[in-house]
């Protein structure tokens, strides 16, 4: 067995960051930094589209197509850990927005609301 302290210097580099941040990764460093959240399956085909352009950008993203309750997925991104939430229902869909909610906020002041892509993607810029 060869030992190679190059991997172990890089499993330790990554233990600590896992440490240091408790799994709260920044923004820049998340392996998921966006999850679009449909509030039922009739609003996918526009989470779909929403996807697509947040991977444009080289965000990543995951579109979440489970049929389980809303707050049963908020409350699981929120334990993942996951910087952004988009909430997809019929209200973003008519008015071609989504709302977002950040899970560094204040307790209570983690829903930002509704905004369109464009103002998400500042507010992205800033976060990075």
């Amino acid at each position: 067995m060869i030992h190679r302290v190059v991997f172990g210097s890089i499993e330790r580099f990554i233990g600590i960051l896992i440490e240091h941040y408790g799994g709260k990764f920044p923004t820049w460093l998340a392996p998921i930094q966006v999850k679009i959240l449909p509030v039922s399956d009739k609003f996918l085909p526009y989470g779909k589209q929403i996807m697509e352009k947040l991977q444009e950008r080289d965000i990543q993203v995951e579109l979440d197509e489970r049929k389980k309750k809303l707050g049963y997925k908020i409350r699981e991104e929120r334990l993942d850990k996951v910087p952004y939430m988009m909430i997809i229902g019929k209200q973003e869909l008519e008015n071609s927005t989504v709302s977002v909610r950040c899970r560094d906020g204040e307790e209570g002041k983690q829903e930002l609301g509704e905004m369109s892509l464009k103002d998400f993607f500042d507010l992205f810029k800033r976060a990075k």
